[in-house]
């Protein structure tokens, strides 16, 4: 080989390295721009995800939006903002008043050991009924229990007194009724279920609809007002002409009790 060829050979190979180095350098240099970007685009994900926790976080729950959402009163109801529910015979001269929270557990034996003696006195005329629910054990025990089935009472309530009850009473009975810190009323399957028990309510689409929707919710929030009010200190509670009956836990005592008040 020729000193010449040599030459252009070498240079020829340097050549070609120096394009190879090049071309590597070219490839680098866009994997780290691509790393980069990765990085940015991750970066503002991230930022984006993060933001979007914070706003849903400071969004109001359902029960801050009751407060101040129009406000539906049930059928049946009365008063400022339909807070004044009154069942029984209209011609009855008395009216007995029962303070009740949905979670209560005292309220739930109440219901169960009186609620029949409660319905008979109705029908018979002896008193009217109002009835205030309460939802402070929300407050204490945290949940939305009580708060979410009163407003499910409103929409029995708006089918009718009856079915009213009837709900009532089967949300207390034992086999539905859960412990204190069980928040098993805030959910609205679990409140339809109950509600099946009820013939009024059963298949009820403009019941079920209501129940889903929290068409009473505000009205729940409005009528636990009342009980806050009233200066009772605890549920159940029964007040007549103002004053309040020592409870009593066995139908018969409670009879007595409430015959004494009428007679008052």
């Amino acid at each position: 080989m020729s000193a010449r060829n040599s030459q252009a050979n070498k240079a020829a190979a340097r050549e070609r390295l120096r394009a190879e180095r090049e071309k590597q350098a070219k490839k680098a240099k866009v994997r780290r721009q691509a790393t980069v970007a990765g990085a940015v685009v991750a970066a503002l994900a991230l930022a984006g995800g993060i933001g979007w926790m914070v706003v849903q976080a400071n969004q109001p729950d359902e029960w801050e939006k009751a407060a101040t959402a129009p406000l539906t009163a049930p059928k049946n109801t009365s008063g400022e903002n339909g807070t004044t529910v009154v069942l029984g015979k209209a011609d009855a001269k008395k009216t007995l008043e029962l303070y009740e929270d949905a979670r209560c557990p005292v309220c739930s034996q109440f219901e169960q050991g009186v609620g029949p003696q409660i319905k008979k006195d109705l029908d018979a005329g002896k008193y009217k009924l109002r009835f205030v629910g309460a939802t402070f054990l929300d407050k204490g025990l945290g949940g939305s229990g009580s708060k979410n089935a009163l407003s499910a009472l409103g929409a029995a309530l708006n089918v009718g007194p009856e079915a009213f009850l009837e709900y009532k009473t089967a949300l207390y009975a034992k086999e539905n009724h859960p412990e204190e810190r069980d928040d098993k009323f805030s959910d609205d399957a679990y409140l339809l279920k109950v509600a099946d028990q009820v013939p009024a309510l059963k298949g009820n689409a403009e019941f079920k609809k209501a129940v889903e929707e929290g068409t009473y919710n505000r009205w729940a929030v409005e009528l636990s007002k009342e009980f806050d009010k009233a200066g009772v200190k605890g549920t159940p509670a029964l007040k007549m002409d103002g004053k309040e009956i020592g409870l009593k836990m066995t139908a018969e005592e409670f009879t007595a009790a409430v015959d004494k008040a009428v007679a008052g």
